[in-house]
């Protein structure tokens, strides 16, 4: 089923539709949806450079829309839609375990999971349900979303289909570097100066 849906993702980038094809399916994929969005943003990229940044942004404000959807699924209707869905990644029993640290430092793991490879529609659903402060899950989904579209569609735009391998194998190990990096920083700025 999931290679069926990838198949039919990809299929999308030569057509007509590929921009609303990109924006639902950046919008689903922030919140119940398998397929990340890049398997269609690369090939539309590399069809048109000229106008990547179009589709990065196209690809941020549905992943945002659709996040908040998610944080909705999360908060009103965890029991009947949430959980199930955490369920089908396998993260249900990580709720408890949680919910505690999440409500305290929920808007970095949002960040994390905004530019990684990190099924973002989990925590989206975790920030519904733990009731995350709305205003930081929307900034750090803006934040982290905004560096992960607008990264992949300029490193395409820039070096073209070369570094379309590099991304589908790297990026998000780089991107993941890049959250420790930054978390680690201001861990030490707060604890250790």
């Amino acid at each position: 089923m999931i290679r069926r849906l990838y198949n039919w993702t990809m299929s999308l980038a030569a057509t007509r539709y590929a921009r609303m094809g990109l924006a639902t399916i950046s919008f689903l994929e922030s919140s119940i949806f398998p397929i990340p969005p890049d398997v269609l943003l690369i090939p539309m990229v590399l069809a048109d450079r000229a106008n990547w940044w179009k589709n990065a942004l196209i690809c941020t404000l549905a992943s945002i829309l659709g996040a908040l959807l998610g944080y909705a699924i999360g908060m009103f209707l965890y029991e009947a839609v949430g959980q199930p869905i955490l369920a089908l990644y396998g993260k249900e029993d990580s709720f408890e375990k949680v919910s505690a640290w999440y409500n305290t430092y929920g808007g970095w793991g949002v960040l994390f999971a905004a530019v990684t490879p990190f099924p973002y529609k989990v925590l989206t659903i975790f920030s519904g349900a733990t009731g995350l402060n709305l205003a930081t899950f929307v900034l750090v989904s803006i934040v982290g979303r905004s560096m992960r579209f607008f990264a992949v569609a300029f490193l395409l735009y820039r070096f073209g289909e070369p570094i379309r391998l590099f991304i589908e194998k790297y990026l998000g190990i780089l991107f993941a570097i890049f959250m420790v990096l930054l978390l680690g920083g201001f861990y030490a700025l707060r604890y250790l100066f």
